[in-house]
């Protein structure tokens, strides 16, 4: 199923979230991530958009991983964090 969502993350930036996934697994086939924030390094998201293709599509489990992922990449977020970011994710399966 594809999907998208539109959220301003609290005392942050727009988040738009492009999704697909299956909705008999529960799992990510395909999610785009943009908006008016910012993300360092400069490859941030691309290195978010892989690592998050074949996981479930589950709240708890999706701040564990983007976590993981944002501490193992060094990755810094200016006007967006993790909650903000699994919100935007979750609004496309409840869309």
């Amino acid at each position: 199923m594809q999907s998208k969502s539109v959220y301003k993350v609290p005392n942050g930036k727009l988040l738009k979230i492009f999704l697909d996934y299956n909705e008999k697994s529960n799992l990510i086939n395909k999610i785009c991530i943009t908006g008016d924030f910012f993300a360092y390094p400069e490859e941030a998201i691309d290195i978010i958009e892989n690592k998050l293709k074949g996981e479930m599509l589950d709240r708890d489990e999706l701040v564990d991983r983007i976590k993981s992922i944002v501490t193992e990449q060094g990755i810094k977020f200016i006007g967006l964090n993790v909650e903000g970011l699994v919100k935007g994710i979750m609004l496309c399966k409840h869309e």
